[in-house]
């Protein structure tokens, strides 16, 4: 895949496309031994023959190679991250934030999508600790064009990595995040000085880039695990996956000694395309190796079609299986939202007439849903 700097940007039909947000919104441990014809895996490191060989997405491709080779985990460290009975909360503010370190920057859409997304891995030495399902702040680097002198304002990410990392050692946590681009109505062109700050920045940065970060923050979407057995079914659109990712990696992939998932985990993920989707190798490989717990429905936008013949969104998915959602919610389920704010009014509107269908009110059912912390939304 190209890098996020060089690859070129696709154009887009409406003014505004990104994933910036405002405030209020490698090494590989573990003892499978893969082989491949010009690399080996010796002792949970992975031998190249020469540095042109080695792909910009080695760690990925070995750590899922790794996974799809065995059922067998891959051990995570420090340990001591899941010593705390209380998630770490807004560690590091805006006043004083913690300067991090940009490992890499990556795209990881094709070239159909409409539109660049990126996964960025920032190496926080181990220094911000968070759980799955929080979120960083990111300053940009300059001057607030609203406030001279000052800093810009603090962007809310969510998190697209375990506690643990992409490197599974505690030192990293990843983000993904969507080019905000401006493209005029009138002309089709791109305006460059309306692009989204921090998503630019972030797209655009290098390996070594320092970064500045606050938080953690947010609780609305920690992950219950009070429950191994639980059941989460979480609804995504485009970037909104960031979390999920986090969470599924913690079910699937690191072997955590205290938390061993033997529930269900639903994932609905909606996008354009085929090309959009996001960590598809990565869902697609639990889905594989572990079909009795994991779930996968994809809603594409512009190359399926739903009951009526319009357009496949994720709602149009929710309704398709409702009955089978209704029932896991009755029987304690979590349903979690995360994406762009956009998305709510239609998931919303086909769940009143799913209850609506089956003699329920959804306002009652909405109701209970949040009184038992069923009901997890975050959406900017």
């Amino acid at each position: 895949m190209a890098t996020a700097a060089a690859a070129s940007r696709v154009a887009v039909s409406a003014p505004v496309f990104g994933s910036d947000r405002g405030v209020g919104s490698s090494g590989i441990k573990g003892n499978s031994n893969v082989s491949f014809s010009n690399k080996s895996w010796v002792d949970g490191t992975l031998a190249w023959e020469s540095k042109a060989m080695r792909p910009r997405h080695a760690n990925k491709v070995l750590c899922m190679s790794v996974q799809q080779a065995s059922k067998s985990k891959v051990s995570v460290t420090p340990l001591n991250l899941e010593g705390t009975k209380e998630p770490p909360l807004n560690t590091y503010k805006p006043k004083e934030p913690y300067t991090a370190t940009i490992l890499s920057v990556e795209r990881i859409v094709g070239p159909k999508a409409p539109g660049e997304t990126c996964h960025i891995v920032i190496d926080h030495g181990g220094n911000v600790p968070y759980w799955e399902g929080q979120s960083f702040g990111v300053i940009p680097p300059g001057e607030n064009p609203k406030k001279p002198g000052a800093p810009h304002n603090v962007r809310l990410y969510s998190i697209a990595s375990t506690r643990y990392g992409d490197n599974f050692d505690g030192r990293t946590g990843s983000l993904c995040v969507r080019r905000a681009v401006y493209y005029d109505p009138e002309t089709g062109k791109e305006d460059p000085s309306k692009n989204g700050v921090c998503s630019n920045f972030l797209c655009n940065a290098k390996p070594g880039d320092k970064i500045q970060l606050t938080g953690p923050s947010g609780k609305i979407m920690l992950l219950p695990e009070e429950d191994p057995n639980a059941t989460h079914i979480m609804i995504a659109t485009g970037t909104g996956v960031a979390p999920f990712r986090g969470y599924l990696r913690r079910m699937f992939m690191e072997d955590v000694p205290n938390y061993r998932f033997g529930g269900l985990a639903w994932l609905f993920l909606g996008v354009a395309n085929s090309d959009s989707l996001l960590y598809d190798e990565e869902f697609t490989s639990y889905l594989k190796q572990y079909p009795d717990n994991f779930r996968y429905d994809k809603a594409l936008s512009r190359e399926q079609k739903n009951r009526s013949g319009g357009k496949m969104y994720v709602q149009d998915k929710i309704e398709e299986y409702s009955d089978e959602i209704f029932k896991l919610l009755d029987g304690g389920a979590h349903i979690y939202f995360c994406g762009l704010k956009g998305m709510m009014p239609g998931i919303q509107d086909t769940l009143k007439k799913v209850a609506e269908q089956r003699g329920e009110s959804w306002e009652q059912k909405l109701s209970q849903l949040k009184k038992n912390k069923q009901w997890h939304v975050e959406v900017y």
